[in-house]
Order: C-alpha cells, then sequence, then structure tokens
C-alpha cells in the first residue's frame, strides 16, 4: 500500500509583469513503506520544488496529496500531524540547524511535541541518546552538549537526520542529502538512510543529480526535466537501459575512468553544446508548448513540437517521447498521467 501520494502536482510561481513559472506540472508519484522512489535531474529541473510541496513547505497551485489513504490537512492541527509523519533532510546540514543551540536542544523540540510536553527530565535525555546511538553519534553524552560548528558536515548530517526521526515519522523526503558532504564519508550517510529505512520501514523519496547512488539506493526512478518526468521505471532499466535522449545525456556525462582522453573530448563538447543550447532555450517562449527537451535533443523532430505521449518502453519503464511514436497506442490515459507530462 502507497504510503504517501501525490497525484497531478503542479507548482508555480508568479514573475514580475503577470508572467507564471511552472516549477513543476502535472507529477504524480507514491511512496511506499520500506522501498525508495529516487528523483534525478540536473539543476533548475524542479527537484527541490517537489520535496516543499510534498512536505507542504509550500502551497501547489493544483493536485492531490494523500498520507495513508487520507488527505493531507492543509492548517492547523492536521497540517502539523503531517508535519510529523512526512520529514525533511535538507541538503546543507549547517544551515538546517540553528548555530545558537546545542544537538540536545534540536532533538527535545521534536520529542517533546511528540510526547505532547509529557516527555521530560532523564526520560527525555535517554530518547535524545537513543536518536544519536541510531545515527551513529557516539558518546552521546558528549554529542549532545555539542553546537552545529564542533561538529564536521557528516556529523552535523546525521544530527539532522536524527532530529527528523524524532517525530517517529512514516516518510522520509531526502533532498540530496550527501551532495555537500566530502566523497568519502557519503557513502557513510546513505548506508545509514537505507539501514534506518528498512529498520523502520520508512517510504522515502531520494532526491539527487547522482544518476549512480540513485541506481544503488532505489527501486525506482523517475527523471524530470523542467517540471516534467520525462522517464520512470526500475532503476536498473532506467540507468542500463535508458530511452529518454535527456535520460540517454544524463547516463553519458557521469565519469568513466577508463574513457579515453578523445571521449573526454567529445563529453566536453557535447557539454559545451548543451550549455548553448540552454542560453537559447531560455529565450523561446513558446517552448513549453511541446517537448520541453527538443531544443537540446540530438533527435529532435518536427513532431517534437507537440506534447509527446507517455510510452511504455518496457515493463513499467515509461518515456515521455515522440520517437516510440508507434507505442504510443498503447499507453493508457492512466500511465500517460503517471508519467507526470
Amino acid at each position: 500500500m502507497s504510503v504517501l501520494e501525490v497525484a497531478n502536482l503542479t507548482v508555480a510561481f508568479g514573475q514580475r509583469g503577470g508572467a507564471r513559472l511552472t516549477a513543476v506540472d502535472d507529477l504524480s508519484f507514491s511512496l511506499r513503506a520500506g522501498q525508495t522512489l529516487a528523483l534525478v535531474g540536473e539543476s533548475g529541473s524542479g527537484k527541490s520544488t517537489v520535496v516543499r510541496a510534498a512536505a507542504q513547505l509550500l502551497k501547489p497551485s493544483s493536485g492531490q496529496i494523500r498520507l495513508n489513504g487520507k488527505p493531507a490537512g492543509r492548517r492547523g492541527r492536521a497540517l502539523r500531524s503531517y508535519r510529523h509523519q512526512v520529514q525533511v533532510i535538507f541538503q546543507d546540514p549547517f544551515a538546517s540547524l540553528n548555530p545558537m543551540h546545542t544537538v540536545r536542544h534540536h532533538l527535545a523540540r521534536p520529542l517533546l511535541l511528540r510526547s505532547g510536553q509529557q516527555q521530560r527530565g532523564a526520560a527525555l535525555d535517554q530518547a535524545v541518546y537513543d536518536l544519536l546511538q541510531s545515527v551513529n553519534l557516539t558518546p552521546p553524552q558528549e554529542v549532545a552538549d555539542k553546537h552545529p560548528h564542533e561538529l564536521s558536515g557528516g556529523q552535523r548530517q546525521r544530527v539532522a537526520i536524527a532530529r527528523a526521526l524524532a517525530t517517529d515519522p512514516d516518510v522520509l523526503l531526502a533532498d540530496e542529502p550527501v551532495s555537500m558532504l566530502d566523497v568519502s564519508i557519503r557513502l557513510e550517510i546513505l548506508n545509514l538512510l537505507d539501514r534506518l529505512k528498512q529498520d523502520r520501514n520508512l517510504a522515502m523519496l531520494y532526491v539527487t543529480h547522482d544518476l549512480a547512488t540513485a541506481r544503488y539506493f532505489s527501486s525506482e526512478i523517475m527523471v524530470m526535466y523542467r517540471g516534467v518526468v520525462v522517464e520512470r521505471g526500475p532503476s536498473d532499466e532506467v540507468i542500463l537501459n535508458p530511452t529518454h535522449p535527456y535520460t540517454q545525456i544524463l547516463a553519458s556525462a557521469a565519469p568513466d575512468p577508463a574513457a579515453s582522453r578523445q571521449a573526454l573530448a567529445d563529453a566536453r563538447r557535447r557539454r559545451q553544446a548543451a550549455r548553448a543550447a540552454r542560453t537559447a532555450e531560455a529565450r523561446e517562449a513558446t517552448l513549453d508548448q511541446g517537448c520541453r527537451f527538443r531544443s537540446r535533443c540530438p533527435r529532435a523532430m518536427p513532431a517534437c513540437a507537440d506534447t509527446p505521449p507517455s510510452v511504455e518502453t518496457g515493463p513499467d519503464h515509461h518515456a515521455l517521447c515522440w520517437l516510440y511514436e508507434s507505442q504510443a497506442g498503447a499507453a493508457s490515459p492512466a500511465q500517460s498521467a503517471t508519467g507526470g507530462g
């Protein structure tokens, strides 16, 4: 059963002159207990906006969010209850912690909220220590009395994870949780999140631009471009057999230690061409009328001026692309909605 269901989510922001910028467009997905769904894409694709809307930190323009089968509350006690059950781990562990307060303070506050202020004294201290031990911060008595600036980046992120667990949530929304950490400890944090997910039967949305970790730590992947999911499917299938041209470019951009000097030069030229295409794309006011990727797509064709269909290119594997037009007749309206575009 799905723990968190997001249906037809759209988030648009007003701009100067009355224009509207659609950051997320008609996105649908669900999170299941004990499983991880990865949301990947380059910077500016709308990933963090999805997290903030799903956490109800910003109000969506349209769409529905259901938690454990019930519509999410949007105000008062219902909203507080929702936020206890759906917690966010932010990208920057230092910015997400108040430098004026100790680790004990950061963990005690959500514990008090969960217990209705009834958990005090030694019982509250022990609950703080248990949280610190659950994220491998020891000895907990010493860590609890430190301030964020006295911790390393990895330790701060562990505190942020412990704080997210303090309300005993059903859902974790991890917004690029390791991108600002040293490479040497990224795998430790990801393994920690994976263990906590299994131990607590959490449903997790893992936002990243790293295809390798997305494949390793998730069962399903959604690839987002300019607010639209252009491809989704099982992790191995999406990464090893990408069908949308955008996903293929992302996969080819991953560093390969065995690549030849000529291959690296070719990849550099492709990145330069892609940057030039993005600059041109920003000037095209009519680009939203068809495939949003067409100005950068090496396989663009006239049909791309129209909205592409969501086509099943493999078992539970969908791509939003005109290249598979002959299969489009087999795509049902439900599949199109699931495709997000």
